[in-house]
């Protein structure tokens, strides 16, 4: 079965950088599109990143442009996203996606906490 798992939440001061990783299984990642969401107390859950399979072509929120990176490693099956300059604004939930036969697949989510 479809399985995503994140790491690398923690808290962090403000200025900071931290990067997450997402590691799939029980599909053929490297087929397929991934995306970074993150979720703040509150607040609905906000599309912040996605990468294409082949050719890779990124995009972004505009609140994280420029300040975040999404990458991935189809040999690792891992997909990362490398967050600098962090501000209070970034705490959430940050969750890993993939659309695979129609179907959307989550992580657990890992905390990240940006706070001095």
């Amino acid at each position: 079965q479809v399985m995503l798992v994140e790491s690398g939440g923690r808290l962090v001061q403000p200025g900071g950088s931290l990067s997450l990783s997402c590691t799939a299984s029980g599909f053929i990642f490297s087929r397929y599109p991934m995306n970074w969401y993150r979720q703040a107390p509150g607040k609905e859950r906000e599309l912040v990143a996605r990468i294409g399979s082949i050719v890779r072509s990124t995009s972004y929120a505009d609140s994280v442009k420029g300040r975040f990176t999404i990458s991935r490693d189809n040999a690792k099956n891992t997909v990362y996203l490398q967050m600098n300059s962090l501000k209070p604004e970034d705490t959430a939930v940050y969750y890993c996606n993939a659309r695979y036969q129609l179907v959307d697949y989550w992580g657990q989510g890992t905390q990240v906490t940006v706070s001095s």
